[in-house]
This record gives C-alpha cells, structure tokens and sequence, in this order.
C-alpha cells in the first residue's frame, strides 16, 4: 500500500460541519482515518477524523496517540503497533470529553520513504439500521430469495443510493470477517482497505450514473489477517419503475486463474526477450531484469567461468566453488544486496544451496530462515548472512540453469520487500524460466565458441604482417562483425610482384560462419599464387573465377545439413585487383562484382576509379576488362569492402558519397585515415565484416632506372656487360658487379638466341636489384638438366643459384624475364 494523503477529507462527501461536539452518526460515518507509525505517533490525519473525535490536524499530527486520545487498553488494541493486527470495538475520547464508541481496523502501508506504518479506519460503532423489507412484503417467492440470498456462498453485498451497505450474504461475512449487521449502514471505505474501496465506490458511482453493469478486478487483502486475493467485481444496477434504486456488488476469487495468467506472461516475456543477443552476460541479465518484481526481490545469477570463454563447462572439484557473478538486479535502487559487482567471481562454502543445487542439478525451496540449510550457509558466509539481516530476506529460492543436460550456472532468489514467502508454484515458475535462459546462455556460449574457432581461423589467414615493398606505403583495418551471423569472408593482401611493382587486393566471400572464412583462406592464397607467376590483372580473375566455380562443384557433390533443408549453397566472392608500378607510375586494375577503389589526388580531390564491372567470381564464362590510368606520387589508394560503406543505415550510394567525403579531409598519417573512416562510417554495431586498404602511392627516380635497348646480335652482350658495369659503379654497387653482369650476359644472351627482337636490358635499384630483359617473342624459357659434354642449357640455371629470384611475366608486347639480386645492406 502506497503513500495515503490524510490532510483533509478523502471521500468528498460531507461527514459534518465539525462544529457539534456531537455530529449526528450518519453525518460522521464517513471514512475516518489516521496513519500511524511504528512508534505510536500520528502521521496522517483525515477530515472525517476530525469530524469524528473533534481534533484538528495540526493538534493532533505529530504527537504520541496515547496521550491525545487517552490511555490504556483501548488504544493499544485500537492502534496496534504489530502490522496486520487487527483492531476491534474501543471507545475513545473526543475532544470535548465524552466518549466515542468506535470499530478500529488496521492496515499495513508504508510511506513513500519505504518505512513501515498502519493505516487506521475509525468507524462510529452505532450506526443507522437499513430499511428492512417485512414479510408481508415479502412474496413466497421473496421468501425463497431471501433464503438464497442470505446463504450465498460467494461474497455479495446490495447499496442503496448512499453508498451505505443493506445486505451482505453469507460469503461476504466469511471474506470480511464483519457479520451482516455491522456491515449494515457502512460504506465500503469503511470495510475495505483505501486502494480497493476506492475502485469499489467509484463502479458503484458509475452504475448509478449509467445504468450499465461494472467488471474491474481489484487485488488485495479483504482483512488485514487475510492472504492477498485477486477479486473479479460486478456492480449490477438494481432497477425499479425505470430508475436506478440500489446496487448490487458481486466479488469472485480469481487469484489463481489471475496468478496463472501471470506465470503464462511472464514465461512468454521469458521467450520473447530472453536471448535477444549472443553475449552470455546480456542474456543473464535479461533473466534478472524480467523475473525482479514479477516473482522476487533480488536475483543473482552466477554461472561457470569457462562459459565466458565459450568453453563447456565440466564438473566443479569438492570444496568452495567459484562462480562468475553474470547479472543481479534488485526492486531497490542500486542493487544494495549484492555482495560483489557484476562480472566478479564469487565463492560459495561447500555444502551451501548453491553449491548443491551445481552438483546435483535440483533446486531448492527455502521458505523461512529457520531453515537447516539456510542457517548453515549464513554461518559459513558471514558476509551475505549480515545482508540477510540488514534487508530482511525471509524467503530463498536457488535454482539450476541446466541445457543439454549441463548445469551452466545457479541463479538465487530471495524475497524481503512483499511479506508473502515463496510457495512451490514460484519455484515451478523459477524452474521453468531458469530452463528457458539456460538454453539462451547455452546458445550465446556456443556462438562465443564458434565465432572464437572462426575469427582464430580467419586471423591466421589474414596477413599479420605486410610484405616489405617500396612501391607504396601501406594502412590497413579489419571489423569482424558480432551478429548472430558469425564472421565474414572480408580479406586484403599487399603483395610485391616483379619490377618493384605492388598487387593490393581487397574481397569478399558472400556469407558468415565458418566456411565463408575458409573459403576466403583458399582464394587469398589463390590470389597470391596467381599473382606470383605474373598474370595480368584480367586473367588472374579469369583463374580465380574458375577455382570458385570449382569449389562450388565439389561442395555441390557433398550432401550435408545445407542441402537437406533446402539452402542454397551457391558460392559467391567479390574481388578487386590493383597493380601499382612506381616506374611508371601507372596503375591497372580489375574487378569481380567488387565496389571501385577510391583516388584522392595530392592536392585533395577524391573520386571513384571507373573500373569495367565485372560479374562476381563464380558466376563462370564471362570476361573480365581492366582499366589503366597514371597516378602522380603521393596519390592515396583506398581499397574496401561493402560493410564498410553499405549497412542499417548506410545504402551503397550514400555510403561513397561519405566515403569521398571524408577522404577529403587532410589527415596527418595513413592510420588516422583508417581510424577516422572506420569511425565516421561503421555504426556501433556492424551488421558485416568490413576491411579496409589504404596506400600512398611512391615513385622511383629517374636515376633508379637504367634501360638499354639492345640489337639481337651475339657482340651485343660484350656491350651490354660494360654499360652494366659503368651504371654500377654509378650507384656504388661494386659488391654485386659479378653477379649482376653474369645473370644480365645469361639473360641477354637468352633472348638473343631464343628470342625475337626488340631486346630490351633494364636495371632497377630498389631494396634488392632487380635485372629484366624483355623480348616479343611469347615463348616462356623453362629450366633443364644439361648433361656433361652440353656446350648450352646451363644458362638459367646460373640465373636460378645467383639470383634471390627469378621469374616470367607476359605481356601484350611479349615477355619479360626478370632476376631479383640482393644487395648487401638488405642481407643484414
């Protein structure tokens, strides 16, 4: 019962003018009423009160109730101090001095503090008799009602147009706990607590006024020793010669099908809201939130620690246990019953509720402290046994989280606000929605499990660190997504090629979980493979579609659950490759269903590169095109997937215009320009995986580079070893001279014999130093195992023992082969 305001007169209907000492009894049976602390002093004093016995508020209000209204038996009785006792017939003084015969009933309330206090009903004990009908009224028939009437077993009263009680049946004095006769001539507010009669008269008012019957439910207790009941209420109008003349109120004990109704929807909120996540201390806490107020006090969910790790839990040692305080929640501010703060560990003693409840797997139903069990865990757990006492916990429930046959966890439950203990439908009740979140924790553990495996796998497959290379400098980001969908297939990769040129690539398995993680893992090490042997930027995703077409197939081969059900297997990837040549500072690129790469010039204007799109890999049988555009020195190359720029709120078109937008934007680094983007662009919450690439494109100088074309005659070499020679003593290079001019008279003296004209030498000093010599002729030379008296053959494979690494490249002009030689300072 909440905060009652007793300054003035509560019901609105006039009591008296309060200036007779002695106001006539109809006129003072109004609601007389005090409120009344625990230590005895008034708190609230009404109107009606006043009316009754004389003393005004402020005289009143504020001192002790034995000394303004008398001493002795009468009073203790009248004003218990015990909440819920009841009063009876007393007499108290009235302010005059004559003495007032009076029905004293007590209420329990509370302030709006929370401190406990009684709320008193004063009613005059003499009250004016009903109109009563004779028998000669009364028709054999009338005789029959009557009898009816008076034995009803279901609570049902009549009121006349006062509001002042004329029957009451047999049912309504067993529910009161009021004979008929003093029933007769009272209110309601003078039977019924102030919640409930409030609700009752104004029914009462409105089927006077309309003519129509009133259905409400009211929950309460009838008398203050009664449990509290759930009542469904009908006020039937009472007609005679067309008019409204009396009423008619019927009370039906609902409180199970009302208690029964609560359970369903409390389980179905269970099912509904429980689980809304995969994060296993949000569910926990989602459990806590629905059941405090609904069925205790305080909850505190405590589970195994390894579930946090997704790990299965096993079965816990003998002796203290240690559990993970997951969520806890309180009907009081600020949780102040909880021992420890959330996402700490707690220990329970041996032999404790909670601990039993974890080995056993069965709940416990702990309706008093007296219990064994109870008094042994407060004597074990001095800490929580002086919160038992300092918040009045009277009632503990401990239940299991099991799924699977596995006790993930305890979950306790106590009571200390509502008086009523825990009853076995409430641990029932418990039990079942301990099941439910069980099975939500359970599915939140076994997500946290797969997406660690998958995000473990797709990080190993992911570079962990880039190649060095000088071609461009390098920034990069990677966002898993934390949906139920489980990780993506989003990957990128920097990969040097041949003639100090550099491959980026970005892509993207269409997909969650982990297969599109592992298919992602072969088509990165696809792309790398393919991007070693040199091919153009067309064929390579020429290659890489066929591979995918090619897991497809044998997955298709596979039966497995997906196919069983009826879900599509088909898999889909995206890819961009672009290749950057610091020599000629010139860029070429191509696409498979993959957003274009932006461009942001040095001085600050980005846009989208136009790349042909080409259809996703997988598709199968359709080309690929490339397109070739210059890039000044210190351009940027941002390289990304659709999470990045496409999402909730984010469409593709909007997401680009953003993306230009905030690439605009000078940034001191490449790592602000990634940190900004991922901040500006992703919500808190991503719906996909997103990678992102960017590079600051670097051109070699002019003095790097040294070409020679070459005529296709053997005196050519003899001049191509001297021009060699010259340009490294150029650069210092005197430590790989011999090398460099035996692998150059190998390579030239190659395509002199093998190849056709034009000839071209060209000498490239980045980190390592690289050789290539280019001819038009598209045969690709290959080594062999030259026999002892072979005057040829062993050409190549002198370039292959002194060279770090050597290789082919075509082109549309026809080949290149090429030499990379180390230098000394890159050897350290």
């Amino acid at each position: 019962m909440g905060e009652i305001d007793m300054h003035g007169d509560t019901s609105g209907t006039p009591l008296g003018n309060g200036s007779d000492p002695r106001p006539d009894p109809a006129a003072a049976s109004g609601p007389a009423t005090a409120l009344v602390d625990t230590q005895g002093i008034v708190r609230g004093w009404s109107g009606g009160a006043e009316r009754l016995l004389g003393y005004a508020y402020g005289e009143i209000v504020g001192r002790p109730v034995k000394g303004l209204l008398g001493s002795g038996a009468d009073v203790e009785r009248g004003f218990p101090a015990v909440p819920g006792e009841r009063g009876g017939t007393i007499r108290l003084r009235h302010r005059s001095g004559r003495r007032v015969d009076v029905r004293v009933r007590a209420y329990p309330s509370c302030d709006g503090e929370g401190n406990a206090q009684q709320f008193v009903v004063i009613t005059p004990q003499k009250q004016p008799q009903p109109e009563q009908l004779t028998p000669d009224q009364l028709t054999p028939n009338g005789l029959i009602t009557e009898e009816a009437f008076a034995q009803c077993d279901l609570p049902l009263m009549v009121y006349d147009s006062r509001l002042r009680a004329l029957r009451a049946s047999a049912g309504a004095v067993r529910e009161l706990g009021l004979t008929e006769e003093e029933m007769c001539g009272r209110r309601v507010t003078d039977i019924l607590p102030p919640h409930i009669c409030r609700r009752v008269e104004d029914g009462m008012h409105r089927a006077f006024t309309t003519g129509e019957p009133e259905h409400f439910h009211v929950r309460g207790r009838p008398r203050p020793d009664a449990p509290e009941r759930v009542w469904a209420v009908t006020v039937s109008p009472l007609t005679r010669a067309g008019q409204v003349r009396h009423v008619e109120v019927t009370a039906l004990d609902v409180t199970e099908q009302h208690f029964a109704r609560e359970r369903l929807a409390l389980l179905n909120d269970v099912s509904t809201q429980v689980g809304s996540t995969l994060d296993v201390m949000r569910t926990a806490q989602e459990m806590a939130d629905l059941a405090v107020g609904k069925l205790a006090d305080f909850i505190s969910i405590d589970l195994l620690d390894s579930l946090f790790r997704g790990a299965e839990p096993r079965p816990s040692a003998p002796g203290t246990v240690a559990l993970r305080r997951a969520a806890q929640q309180s009907v009081l501010h600020g949780v102040p019953e909880a021992v420890i703060q959330q996402g700490d560990v707690d220990y329970y003693p041996e032999s404790t509720p909670p601990v039993r409840c974890l080995a056993t797997g069965r709940s416990s139903l702990h309706r008093t402290l007296d219990d064994q069990a109870i008094r042994e865990w407060q004597e074990a757990d001095p800490g929580r046994s002086g919160v038992v006492r300092a918040f009045g916990i009277h009632s503990v429930m401990v239940i299991p989280l099991r799924a699977r046959g596995i006790t993930l966890g305890v979950a306790v439950l106590v009571r200390h606000r509502r008086p009523d203990p825990f009853e076995e439908d409430d641990l029932l009740l418990a039990e079942e929605i301990g099941a439910r979140a069980a099975v939500a924790v359970d599915n939140a553990r076994r997500y946290t499990l797969e997406r660690t495996t998958a995000l473990a796998l797709q990080r190993s497959l992911l570079p962990r660190r880039l190649a060095a290379q000088d071609a461009v400098e390098v920034a990069y980001r990677y966002l898993p997504t934390r949906t139920r969908a489980g990780l993506g297939g989003d990957w990128f990769d920097v990969i040097p090629l041949s003639g100090a040129r550099v491959a980026l690539v970005v892509g993207d398995v269409v997909g969650h979980g982990l297969r599109a993680s592992a298919t992602m893992g072969r088509l990165r090490t696809a792309v790398r493979t393919l991007a070693d042997v040199d091919l153009p930027t067309d064929e390579l995703l020429v290659h890489l579609d066929d591979l995918v077409t090619h897991l497809a197939a044998e997955e298709d081969t596979t039966e497995g659950p997906e196919s069983d059900l009826g879900i599509s297997t088909d898999l889909i990837a995206t890819c961009l490759y672009v290749v950057y040549d610091p020599v000629t500072r010139r860029c070429t690129a191509a696409t498979a269903g993959h957003p274009p790469p932006a461009v942001v010039t040095p001085d600050g204007v980005a846009d989208f590169v136009e790349v042909p799109s080409g259809p996703p890999l997988g598709v199968g049988g359709l080309p690929f095109e490339t397109v070739e555009w210059e890039l000044p020195p210190g351009s940027l190359l941002a390289l990304y997937t659709d999470g990045l720029i496409q999402g909730a709120e984010l469409d593709l078109g909007k997401g680009q215009t953003e993306l230009r937008r905030r690439l605009e934007r000078p940034s001191p680094s490449l790592e602000a320009t990634c940190d900004d983007l991922v901040r500006s662009l992703l919500p808190t919450q991503p719906q996909d995986d997103a990678a992102l690439l960017v590079a600051r494109t670097l051109a070699l100088d002019a003095d790097q580079v040294a070409t020679w074309e070459l005529p296709s005659d053997p005196a050519a070499v003899a001049e191509a070893r001297a021009e060699i020679l010259a340009r490294l003593t150029r650069w210092r290079l005197h430590d790989v001279a011999f090398t460099v001019e035996l692998v150059a008279s190998e390579l030239v003296t190659n395509a002199i014999r093998y190849g056709q004209p034009p000839i071209q030498l060209r000498l490239i000093h980045d980190t390592a130093l690289l050789c290539e010599v280019s001819d038009s002729s598209s045969t690709a030379p290959h080594l062999r195992r030259a026999r002892t008296f072979d005057e040829g053959g062993r050409g190549l494979l002198l370039v292959a023992q002194f060279a770090e690494r050597w290789g082919t490249r075509h082109h549309a002009g026809g080949k290149t082969i090429w030499a990379e030689i180390a230098l000394p300072d890159s050897r350290e």
